[in-house]
């Protein structure tokens, strides 16, 4: 079996590495420039294909020259894991066997870039695994396997992503080689009237609206923690908050207000409930604990977040 895998993030890994044995080629979206000195960091998909010896196809679109590259490899399938760009029909008919997709959702609920974000920020109880046979249309394609797995009460989108991400790698060296043995079915075709997409998550929808409840910040906050991160404005300064959760559902007082620090972290008024921020980062400085954050800020009890 010929695989060419192609993958961009953290998610991919597990994926990629259940696979190694097959593939043939890596490709992997290129990276942006970023921080003060914009330098380029090659990301975790790159340096494990580097280290395993495979060849690397970095593209910033289908449109590049190098994607060319990817007719010298004839697979028999793609692999497609947390990729980043939209795959063109012209690839998608470059396997022998065909193109397949892992998506860390119940499709057709949750397609799109961000399906973890959402079904965390909208309080999900359960979302899954699913695999797919690609289209040119995005995660419309027909359902070949399926596995439900819960959202727990602590989960964020980083422990559920490696959770969902260690899961799909375990599943597929079983896929695979029933592939292989069997061929590839037709799938399920998807109830396309019960779909949902998500957005992409932009930096805006880290602002916290402190009108809203404790339980709706506390999902906002968990469903960001890979990035933009939950902020408020502590005194005109940016205030990154990593870790949070409903302290006191019976409790509301004005928005934003801190009412006090305790051990466990800053308490924070809502219109429902008290949050406890737990984890966070005041512009310029370090990431730290809530509460000894607020031993070395003077007077914060009686503030209030913008």
């Amino acid at each position: 079996m010929n695989i060419v895998f192609f993958g961009s993030s953290s998610f991919s890994v597990p994926p990629l590495q259940s696979v190694l044995p097959h593939t043939s080629c890596v490709v992997t979206k290129k990276a942006k420039p970023k921080g003060r000195g914009y330098q380029i960091e090659d990301n975790e998909v790159k340096r494990i294909a580097i280290e395993k010896g495979l060849p690397v196809i970095e593209i910033g679109s289908f449109k590049d020259e190098t994607a060319r590259q990817l007719e010298h490899y004839a697979p028999d399938l793609l692999v497609v894991a947390s990729f980043g760009l939209i795959i063109p029909r012209w690839v998608l008919d470059m396997p022998s066997i065909g193109p397949i997709n892992v998506h860390p959702s119940l499709l057709p609920r949750y397609r799109g870039p961000s399906p973890l974000q959402w079904a965390i920020w909208n309080g999900e109880k359960d979302t899954g695994v699913t695999l797919i046979k690609m289209n040119e249309k995005m995660d419309e394609g027909n359902i070949l396997y399926q596995e439900k797995a819960e959202i727990y009460p602590e989960d964020n989108t980083s422990s559920l992503s490696e959770r969902l991400a260690m899961r799909s790698g375990e599943i597929l060296p079983g896929f695979i080689d029933n592939i292989r043995v069997n061929g590839m079915e037709e799938g399920l075709v998807q109830n396309h009237d019960d779909a949902t997409y998500t957005p992409i998550i932009t930096k805006e929808m880290g602002r916290i609206d402190w009108s809203l409840g404790a339980l709706e910040i506390t999902r906002q906050i968990k469903a960001l923690v890979f990035w933009p991160t939950a902020y408020a404005h502590l005194e005109g300064l940016s205030l990154k908050i990593f870790e949070g959760e409903v302290y006191d559902p019976a409790i509301s007082v004005e928005p934003g207000q801190v009412l006090a620090v305790i051990r466990e972290g800053i308490l924070v008024g809502t219109p429902n409930g008290t949050l406890l921020v737990k984890e966070i980062q005041l512009e310029n400085k370090k990431r730290m604990n809530a509460y000894q954050f607020a031993q070395g800020y003077r007077g914060l009890a009686g503030k209030k977040l913008d």
